[in-house]
């Protein structure tokens, strides 16, 4: 029996929906049943993560919590920034967390990079800022005006664009990280996959959704230990 999954979403939805089509397809299966049984909370309603006078915070934690009382056993949240109110969701779920930062950080540091490039909200940023500092690697960031066209860029996918446009535009900021001498790149926000590709950057591109996705596949067979619950 596999441990059942408890996923924070739709922030935002199609981001959502992405990580559960790589959650599916990372599960080695030989019938239906093999597949892990997930519990989805997609709750586009969540206070901006962005916004310093929201409180995201006490809706996240009352979305695990609810996880917890359906059956889940572990959680995993499909939005970077919201991994700011990590402590409060795990205390108000009692459930551990599969942590997507700290997962692109470890994978980032694999690939022997020393300098990685994070395309994500300024939270998100600090957030990596840290766990990369603690593989012994430095952070690559945008300059505030590229930065701010970043998050034009993503309210854009958030709201259904995909197109060549907003594609270009997610390169060309990729671009601007290599050549600030960015060896890797990490998608870190779960939009940022849905329009850019490897082969736009040039440089290793890890996308931290598919990451979690294949480290909760993992931890819920049980190839990889269940992360300790901070008490």
């Amino acid at each position: 029996m596999s441990l059942v999954l408890g996923v924070l979403g739709g922030m935002g939805p199609a981001a959502t929906l992405d990580f559960l089509t790589k959650l599916q397809a990372f599960t080695p299966v030989k019938q239906e049943k093999d597949h892990i049984r997930v519990i989805v909370d997609i709750n586009p309603q969540v206070p901006d993560r962005n916004d310093p006078f929201a409180k995201p915070g006490p809706v996240l934690a009352e979305m695990a919590g609810a996880l917890h009382g359906a059956g889940a056993e572990v959680l995993a949240i499909a939005c970077n920034t919201a991994h700011a109110h990590a402590d409060l969701i795990t205390r108000a779920s009692g459930l551990p967390l599969i942590d997507m930062i700290q997962t692109a950080s470890h994978a980032a540091r694999d690939t022997g990079a020393r300098r990685a490039g994070v395309l994500g909200t300024k939270q998100a940023i600090r957030l990596y800022r840290e766990y990369l500092a603690a593989q012994g690697m430095g952070l690559v960031t945008l300059p505030p005006e590229a930065q701010e066209g970043f998050m034009t860029l993503l309210a854009k996918i958030k709201a259904g664009d995909v197109g060549p446009e907003v594609r270009q535009g997610m390169a060309d900021l990729a671009q601007i990280l290599v050549a600030d001498g960015a060896e890797a790149i990490i998608a870190g926000c779960t939009e940022v996959p849905l329009v850019l590709g490897p082969k736009d950057v040039g440089k290793p591109l890890l996308d931290a959704g598919e990451l979690l996705a294949r480290r909760c596949v993992d931890v819920c067979l049980g190839y990889e230990p269940v992360p300790i619950l901070e008490t």
